[in-house]
């Protein structure tokens, strides 16, 4: 691809960040051009995001209709799974896996609500009422 060929298609992060692309310059020489995007990336990447979303949207469902606790939204929110969120918090997978129970969740103690709430980003209540940080 020529230099001038790179494709300039502005994403969501191209105001951010920019994406060194390999070109040819004029005399048929390999070249670095900056890229602020292109549309197929973009294209997937809004596929990921949306698919995300749909996931913790359901996982709010579920916590909403008391099939699980509100670990399993801010897991889905984070996009983290049971063994990443036990190396962050310090739990055992198996302990993980028990407090997405709701009834066990309830009984969770504040040092152990801390220790999630610090993971996520958010104050207790916040684990409690679904309030996710997006910043």
């Amino acid at each position: 691809m020529k230099k001038e060929q790179v494709p300039q298609d502005m994403s969501a992060l191209g105001k951010i960040t920019k994406e060194v692309c390999y070109a040819t310059d004029e005399n048929g020489n390999y070249t670095t051009q900056l890229s602020d995007g292109w549309d197929v990336k973009i294209t997937a990447l809004d596929k990921a995001w949306e698919e995300i979303e749909d996931r913790a949207e359901a996982a709010r469902q579920k916590v909403l209709n008391g099939e699980a606790s509100p670990l399993l939204y801010f897991m889905e929110k984070g996009l983290m799974d049971i063994k990443l969120l036990a190396g962050y918090t310090g739990f055992w997978q198996w302990q993980v896996k028990r407090h997405l129970k709701p009834d066990v969740f309830k009984a969770l103690s504040e040092k152990k609500l801390q220790k999630y709430a610090e993971v996520f980003n958010v104050t207790i209540a916040d684990l409690h009422n679904l309030k996710f940080n997006d910043a």
